[in-house]
């Protein structure tokens, strides 16, 4: 299978490497910067004598190389700044967003989308409506990368700390909404590390000053690129479109879904405790707010 790339900074040519370093599948890596997916591109392959990867890469400037991919990971996109908001990306993010996705619908009408442009939710949610893709074929990665974040802020205060017991849901920005289903982790340490989670991403910014996370968003692409490949019907957090799970309809928004080869084959709904349920509306609010704007 071909997976492509579009968009060549920090977060799509890691996502490439790993893929071709795995051995994944072939890629195509795109960006309308002349020369950079070509040279990143380049690069990527010449790693392949080293790793044993028999994966093949392309880098180009035109859509069109993207021609029958079966999945398509969309990083193009502004990336943050020091004090900017993701709501400040929505308008210039949102014409590249319905730019590429008339032409993933041209190109690559079957395909699996997967979306990494920010604002994440609303982003997707835009995807979807420009391809007319189904929505089980139109994912964000979000909760994948927000719960390994979360993880990550408790793991030296709790010995093992499990995916399917602690996560994040919600939107993928300030009003993300901790889980925690497990009985080893204490309320004052839980409460610590959902905060750190939610800062994570501006903390990072902030010590990078000319651009943003790209090592974990990488990692997060290819664990659902591994699902979805590998038909492993995975339970994972990613930003899914509700039809009527949990109370709510037409949005985007981070839950617990099983990820198999045809994209989300089922969204899973997790009982919550009131202060979650207000969390989750909130996170809810938000997106609808952001969706109105585009």
């Amino acid at each position: 299978m071909k997976i492509a790339v579009i968009g060549a900074g920090n977060v799509g040519a890691m996502v490439a490497g790993r893929v071709v370093d795995a051995g994944l599948a072939d890629v195509v890596l795109i960006d309308i910067a002349p020369g950079l997916a070509k040279g990143k591109a380049l690069d990527i392959s010449d790693s392949r004598p080293i790793t044993g990867s028999l994966s093949k890469i392309e880098g180009s400037e035109d859509l069109k190389a993207t021609q029958g991919a079966g999945i398509v990971v969309v990083t193009a996109g502004l990336a943050r700044k020091p004090g900017m908001s993701r709501d400040d990306l929505l308008r210039k993010n949102s014409e590249i967003i319905k730019d590429v996705s008339g032409k993933i619908k041209r190109y690559s009408p079957s395909a699996i989308v997967i979306v990494v442009t920010n604002p994440l939710d609303a982003m997707t949610y835009l995807a979807m409506k420009t391809t007319g893709f189904e929505p089980a074929r139109v994912i964000g990665m979000a909760g994948v990368l927000d719960s390994a974040r979360f993880m990550n802020a408790v793991s030296p205060d709790i010995a093992v700390t499990q995916d399917e017991k602690v996560f994040m849901m919600g939107s993928h920005g300030d009003t993300m909404v901790a889980i925690n289903r497990s009985d080893g982790l204490d309320d004052k340490i839980f409460k610590q590390g959902a905060e750190r989670a939610r800062n994570r991403g501006a903390e990072i910014v902030g010590h990078l000053k000319t651009g943003s996370a790209y090592f974990a968003p990488s990692a997060a692409v290819f664990y659902m690129l591994k699902a979805i490949l590998k038909n492993e019907n995975r339970t994972v957090c990613c930003s899914a479109y509700l039809q009527g799970e949990y109370g709510e309809k037409d949005i985007y928004i981070g839950v617990p879904v099983v990820l198999g080869s045809s994209g989300v084959v089922r969204i899973i709904e997790i009982e919550f405790t009131e202060q979650e349920k207000k969390a989750f509306k909130k996170s809810v609010s938000q997106i609808h707010e952001t969706i109105a704007k585009i």
